[in-house]
């Protein structure tokens, strides 16, 4: 990680243990909501807390962290972490909760954390009406878009989002993001129609072929943050340079990735 110049780790407490981001090798980490069940105990984030700086992701739409209703789950968190404000995955929200009006959330939740950053992810004029640190997921568009936000004079944070696998091996990275990069809406448009030869729907990983292969692959590129950790530093130079703070890499691979 340190050689591939990401700031932050995002770790998702339903794939591994996040108590072991005490041993990242940064010092921000931020914790992924995965659905109430899965939302680590008061204890967890404050170890976690003690030993870096703590971002916690709490969708406003959901039960726990509504703050125009149930915001129970927020007395877990410690009070020196800092927020990650969503709108909310719909995998992770009940019908209730997805009916839910955003933008009167976002004001009330920024309004009770003025610090907390905001989800840009299909609200991306919400987030910025909100203010504070922009949270973006990385497209093919981020450098462009992030050189406009500054040239039309945004001052403040913008932070990037990606899943990223530190090796070279094409088959290695579409084991750690075929299936992600394949559901972000342009590259589902550019895949193959049709099943494999079985009927089924064609693999995204590693046993992909043609040009289904082709277009995972160069999508990895443009979603994610892949190749050796010197390559993978020159494009967060790129971002940097294009007007992006921070960079946060979620270990595609599993946590040990980032802590070798």
């Amino acid at each position: 990680m340190v050689r591939a110049g990401i700031d932050a780790a995002a770790l998702k407490p339903a794939e591994c243990d996040v108590s072991r981001a005490v041993d990242l090798p940064v010092d921000r980490v931020a914790i992924d909501y995965e659905g109430r069940e899965h939302f680590p105990d008061a204890a967890t984030l404050e170890a976690i807390a003690d030993a870096k700086s703590l971002y916690v992701t709490t969708p406003v739409r959901a039960d726990g962290f509504d703050p125009l209703g149930d915001d129970s789950l927020l007395d877990r968190i410690p009070d020196r972490a800092r927020r990650l404000l969503v709108a909310g995955h719909g995998a992770y929200l009940d019908e209730s909760e997805a009916s839910r009006a955003i933008a009167p959330r976002f004001g009330a939740a920024r309004e009770a954390a003025p610090d907390a950053w905001v989800g840009t992810e299909g609200v991306e004029r919400l987030a910025l009406a909100a203010g504070g640190t922009q949270y973006e997921l990385l497209s093919r568009s981020t450098d462009r878009d992030a050189r406009a936000l500054r040239a039309a004079g945004f001052d403040g944070e913008i932070a990037v989002y990606a899943p990223t696998v530190l090796t070279d091996d094409e088959d290695a990275v579409l084991d750690g993001v075929g299936a992600y990069v394949s559901r972000r809406r342009p590259v589902a448009r550019a895949l193959p129609d049709g099943g494999d030869a079985n009927g089924g729907t064609p693999p995204t990983d590693a046993t992909a072929t043609g040009r289904t292969r082709e277009v995972l692959s160069a999508a990895a590129r443009d979603f994610a943050l892949v190749g050796s950790p010197e390559t993978v530093r020159e494009r967060v130079a790129e971002l940097r340079e294009a007007g992006v703070d921070r960079v946060v890499g979620y270990p595609a691979r599993g946590i040990d990735e980032f802590l070798s």
